[in-house]
């Protein structure tokens, strides 16, 4: 099976920008690099296997596309949805962070 590209929406774009400079401030360029690292190891598996990821919070929010994708070593998920010719990040968040409050409908469409 041929992978589809991967793509970020702005606010995935957003969260991960305040992400890497959260870690470069508190931890240093290492630790922010680190996580780049994840991220794109990732977004790889989610390419290979888009279908695996976790519909938890698809579920409780109601969204049926909407998927997870934890990041090895670090306490955050991608959201992502598949559509027919891409995968679209849709925002990428601490899981300590109230989801359900902070992704909506319009941002999965």
């Amino acid at each position: 099976m041929k992978r589809k590209p991967v793509v970020r929406r702005r606010k995935a774009d957003g969260d991960i920008e305040s992400t890497v400079a959260y870690y470069q401030a508190e931890a240093g360029n290492e630790t922010a690099t680190d996580f780049l690292n994840q991220l794109e190891s990732a977004l790889q598996s989610v390419a290979k296997q888009p279908g695996a990821g976790s519909q938890r919070f698809g579920h409780e929010l109601d969204i049926p596309d909407l998927r997870q994708w934890p990041l090895a070593r670090f306490p955050y998920l991608i959201f992502y949805v598949e559509k027919s010719n891409r995968i679209e990040i849709v925002r990428v968040l601490h899981t300590s962070r109230n989801v359900t409050a902070l992704i909506t409908l319009d941002d999965t469409q």
